[in-house]
């Protein structure tokens, strides 16, 4: 059905623009062709197992970004899926961990207030970005982030989400084989519930949820109900211009019709959870839960995350009626009608190690940025 398209896209392209990667595509894979939009880390250490990453780049700026921090006694791992521009994803992975960092050495500890506290902190501080670039550069306030963030600390798990980034556990059963179970609640007005949510919030507005093209969406233009920035559809002094229409509201809000209030969720680790998969939607489009999980528990860890990505991609590249080698001659922009920019962390957990003496570096790694430092990453005071 599309394969008239994939031969137009074909043959329009220009050649394949390289980029400078720490690592090369050369690991499992099928394909001959490098994938030069893919960024990866095949395997790395935490303070309780390895953790492995890759992202995929769709869009012609990238909009996802993401990073893992680790240190000797605990993880974080961040995927912020952008919208509108990669300003609200940036924002968000420069300043939503060192918020966290600060908020839990004032207590010495980690909680779900906490991290509650780290996501409000980034809201607002991006807000007051807006607010200052506002009359520059207007688009930003139309610019937002899913947020997704997990911290594994004293063999805890803390989750908060904004958005329709997934996270997904995989734990074993009593015959041995995988199960996925999903940790986090999806903002997304495709579900009949965030409908009805919504709809309580909003009883004087008949179009707070409308079909469009297919698809439901909030004042008929965004899918997300939880989000930070976006300012233009949570403050009224930062409603667009009918210059840009689209993101044209009828008329101005009154009061916010988008939230930054995380879902958050906490899990007492155990001895049967075998790994954690934290990524964007764009994965999600592809995969389900159970999906994803097999491949992880079925397959080496070396090069997980970047062989969850693949399989994705093949399934993206199959619904056009292509092949992924296909796929990979597709460049940045063009590529965004074949899928999204994906983020995939998968983080394995090996309980012998709980209370052991193990050196873990203290490293800030920024997906695709491709950017390593130290991550000065404590929970306790100093």
């Amino acid at each position: 059905m599309f394969s008239w398209l994939a031969r137009i896209v074909s043959a329009c392209l220009r050649p394949v623009r390289r980029y400078a990667r720490m690592n090369k595509d050369d690991v499992d894979d099928p394909s001959p062709i490098e994938d030069a939009l893919l960024w990866f880390k095949d395997l790395e250490k935490h303070s309780c197992g390895e953790f492995s990453f890759a992202v995929v780049q769709a869009n012609e700026v990238i909009e996802d970004h993401s990073q893992v921090e680790t240190g000797s006694d605990a993880m974080f791992v961040g995927v912020y899926d952008g919208h509108g521009g990669p300003e609200a994803s940036r924002f968000i992975s420069e300043h939503l961990f060192h918020h966290l960092m600060r908020i839990a050495r004032d207590n010495g500890a980690i909680s779900e207030d906490i991290l509650r506290g780290a996501v409000s902190a980034t809201e607002d501080g991006f807000l007051t970005f807006v607010r200052r670039s506002y009359g520059i550069k207007p688009l930003i306030a139309a610019m937002g982030s899913c947020c997704l963030v997990g911290v594994i600390w004293k063999g805890t798990l803390y989750v908060a989400n904004l958005g329709d980034s997934r996270a997904v556990i995989g734990s074993t059963d009593g015959s041995n084989k995988i199960v996925a179970e999903q940790l986090t609640r999806e903002h997304n007005a495709s579900k009949e519930e965030v409908r009805r949510e919504l709809r309580s919030l909003h009883p004087e507005d008949s179009q707070i949820v409308v079909m469009k093209h297919g698809t439901w969406r909030i004042k008929g233009i965004i899918q997300v109900s939880r989000s930070i920035g976006d300012a233009y559809l949570k403050r009224p002094e930062f409603s667009l211009d009918p210059s840009f229409p689209r993101f044209h509201l009828p008329e101005p809000i009154r009061r916010p019709v988008l939230t930054a209030e995380p879902s958050i969720s906490t899990r007492v680790l155990q001895p049967n959870d075998k790994f954690l998969i934290f990524a964007s939607d764009g994965l999600w489009e592809h995969l389900t839960n159970q999906e994803a999980a097999e491949i992880v528990h079925n397959n080496p860890r070396t090069g997980i995350a970047r062989r969850l990505l693949k399989a994705a991609l093949n399934e993206a590249a199959r619904k056009r009626e292509m092949r992924y080698k296909d796929l990979q001659k597709v460049e940045k922009g063009i590529r965004r009608f074949f899928h999204d920019d994906i983020t995939v962390v998968v983080v394995f957990i090996d309980h012998e190690l709980a209370g052991k003496e193990i050196t873990v570096p203290e490293l800030s790694i920024r997906g695709f940025a491709d950017t390593v430092g130290p991550s000065h990453f404590k929970f306790v005071r100093e």
